[in-house]
């Protein structure tokens, strides 16, 4: 045996035992309880046997080791035979007895001869010819055990053996090859025994196949379609780079002077339609559709294609939004490139919402349409090219004109949650042949559900955003509407006042100053309004500023406001000025509405605690009862007043706290009321003061 063929035997014979090594430890470890399980592992452990001993036969030839790798052959052989017969066993009814004679005899006219012979490659005679002919024999029934196999079982289920079928027939193929030159020439062929183990190697993918459709064989074994289809990607490429390869030594050998060049442009352009071919997305889709349908029993890996789905989905927001990443993981269910979403807006009418890979669309369809009753009631996903090849299926459905015009339009699928069409996404034709059967369609109408309720609360949130923008809009409405009450107070007063010192020069510089500030109030007013938001940023506001301009404000009303403010520095809060003067501001025109002219509203300002201070409004008015304290103060559009609006004091409350503060309101009926502010200092620098002024300043107007 030569240098050359003793190296593709060891490398060969030694792939053959990885191949098989690893293949039976899987299954050692996947096995569970079954016969045909077990008698396959015990096929696979001795075919990892026979290949270790003819790899060691290589290197060290030797008469005993040559006994010993017969042996193993015809160990090997037996136990295909036995897996090959506990399969047929329920396939031919349980009559297997003329086939197991058959493989008892030959296996033991093979291991006889195998012990009596000198069997070789250089030592030709009777007894070594008689081995190969034994050897020979077993090839032919190892054919006609498997195409007994193949033809016991039922049209249906021949699909989950196929794989090892044609596997094992292969097998038997190359032995009879093997040993039939054998049997002619009498010795074996050395080119093609150190080949033999390559050959059986390549068998075991197609056994594995046949093992992951077959879970009566008690294996936990997953083919995963990715891994095929990679496998079976790089099978073809380097298939084509070995023709490319080919027909580039050719023109090199017949080219003449012109060979070597023509030679490296076909390997260039060879090369080059390789990768424009690796990455085609409709070359893809057809090797994945063909390994899909003829490869697998079904055309989806379920989990993976769910998992897949649901990502999309839920990762919509970055490239994509949702309407998009709707149309890209449905299209991506059927090899399609794209398509048009349309949803139904607040009026019934579905617009286009979003696009893929596809032109923009002013169709539309109302509602009551029949397309749109057709999608909802029936809840079928349409084929266009089968309704254009057979329309009597669809019966009832009438296209719309815009449909019909839409350039690659394939299949619309309708989007329908509790019970309502919510919507229809139409796809466009898909990157390759693809057939459109029960299973695509089940998936499709499963995973439509899960895109509709992904839109559904979309839609619910984009409504609640909306709501709540208006329900925002309404409550500054009304905090407007109650400033303007106030105002409109003021003038109403001031015009009271105006018949009887309306030729008096301070009252006339007090009345320009009060519709001064009153247009002002109301410009402000209209601006907050406008643009929806608070007019002043918040920012570090005098508390002491604000108190004087309240009490300015109130000069001309009975009983006059009496303010006592603490000296001292750092009265002061981080808020909005002109909210915290409205606040306060209403706080005293309530206590001023429920005080009679002879009575006394005060405003008090000064620090509480270190770190606080304290705004308390106190008067002798008719106070509230405890009923009205318990069950409506606080409350918006609730009021003890017969001219009031329930905003006043619910606004304080709201943004006292957002300024992080407390307000407390202490009232008795027919004794008064008395209502306390507390708000953080805005200087932080102060809060270890403790010390209270033992003087107080007072301001009588």
């Amino acid at each position: 045996m030569g240098a050359e063929v003793s190296d593709v035997a060891v490398w060969g014979y030694g792939a053959a035992f990885a191949a098989y090594l690893l293949f039976g430890l899987y299954l050692l470890v996947a096995a569970r309880r079954g016969l045909p399980g077990s008698s396959l592992l015990v096929a696979i452990g001795a075919s990892a046997a026979w290949a270790l001993a003819s790899a060691f036969l290589v290197l060290r030839a030797g008469v005993g080791l040559k006994q010993l790798v017969e042996v193993f052959d015809v160990l090997r052989g037996a136990a295909w035979f036995a897996f090959l017969l506990i399969l047929l066993y329920p396939a031919g009814g349980g009559r297997l007895r003329w086939p197991t004679v058959v493989a008892v005899l030959i296996v033991g006219m093979q291991l006889i001869l195998a012990i009596v012979a000198r069997f070789g490659f250089s030592d030709p005679g009777p007894s070594a010819t008689l081995s190969l002919g034994s050897f020979l024999i077993g090839a032919v029934f190892g054919l006609v055990l498997v195409e007994q196999l193949f033809r016991a079982l039922p049209v249906d289920s021949r699909w989950g053996l196929k794989p090892l079928c044609l596997g094992l027939a292969a097998g038997y193929v190359f032995e009879l090859y093997l040993f039939a030159d054998g049997v002619l020439f009498g010795r074996l062929d050395a080119d093609i025994w150190s080949v033999r183990g390559i050959a059986h190697a390549l068998v075991i993918p197609l056994i594995s196949l046949s093992a992951s459709r077959n879970p009566a064989w008690t294996f936990r074994i997953a083919m995963s379609r990715e891994v095929v289809f990679h496998s079976t990607a790089l099978a073809v490429s380097g298939l084509y780079l070995l023709l490319i390869s080919g027909a580039g030594y050719y023109v090199r050998y017949f080219g003449g002077d012109w060979g070597r060049a023509m030679q490296l442009a076909l390997l260039f352009a060879g090369l080059l339609l390789l990768v424009v071919l690796l990455f085609s997305g409709s070359q893809r889709a057809r090797l994945r559709v063909f390994i899909n349908k003829h490869l697998f029993p079904y055309r989806y890996d379920y989990r993976k294609e769910w998992l897949r789905f649901t990502q999309a989905l839920s990762s919509a927001g970055g490239v994509m939004d949702l309407g998009q990443s709707v149309i890209k993981a449905l299209a991506d269910l059927v090899e399609s490139s794209g398509g048009v979403l349309w949803l139904a807006d607040a009026s019934g009418r579905f617009s286009m919402n979003a696009r893929l890979n596809q032109s923009a669309t002013d169709g539309a369809e109302l509602d009551g349409s029949p397309f749109c009753r057709f999608l909802g009631e029936r809840e079928w996903i349409v084929n266009l090219e089968e309704f254009r090849s057979r329309p009597a299926h669809y019966a009832g459905l009438v296209l719309p004109r815009w449909l019909s015009a839409m350039p690659d339009a394939w299949l619309v699928i309708p989007l329908k949650s509790s019970d309502t069409l919510i919507g229809f996404v139409v796809l466009n034709a898909p990157r390759t042949a693809f057939e459109v059967n029960w299973e695509v369609l089940d998936l499709l109408k499963t995973a439509q559900r899960q895109a509709a309720s992904y839109l559904e609360r979309m839609l619910a949130a984009e409504a609640l955003l909306e709501s709540r923008k208006f329900d925002s809009f309404n409550r500054m409405s009304a905090f407007v509407v109650h400033d303007l009450k106030n105002l409109v107070a003021q003038l109403s007063l001031m015009l009271k006042n105006a018949e009887r010192h309306k030729h008096n020069p301070s009252f006339q510089e007090d009345m320009l100053e009060t519709v001064a500030h009153v247009e002002s109030r109301m410009r402000n007013l209209m601006t907050q309004l406008q643009e929806k938001r608070s007019i002043d940023p918040r920012k570090r506001v005098d508390l002491v500023a604000v108190v004087e301009r309240v009490r300015a404000s109130k000069r001309h009303q009975r009983p006059p406001l009496r303010l006592v403010v603490e000296p001292g520095e750092g009265l002061e809060v981080d808020a909005h000025v002109q909210r915290l003067e409205r606040v306060i501001g209403h706080l005293v025109q309530n206590a001023l509405d429920a005080t009679p002219e002879d009575g006394n509203v005060s405003l008090r300002l000064g620090r509480r605690m270190p770190g606080s201070l304290e705004l308390v409004v106190e008067d002798t008015g008719c106070g509230m009862t405890e009923e009205f304290m318990r069950e409506h103060l606080f409350k918006p559009f609730s009021t003890s007043k017969s001219t009031g609006m329930g905003i006043g004091v619910y606004e304080a409350q709201q943004y006292i706290q957002e300024l992080g503060g407390r307000i407390q309101i202490e009232s008795q009926s027919g004794c008064g009321t008395r209502a306390t502010i507390v708000l953080p200092i805005a200087d932080r620098a102060d809060e270890g003061m403790s010390a209270m002024p033992e003087y107080i300043t007072e301001h009588h107007e």
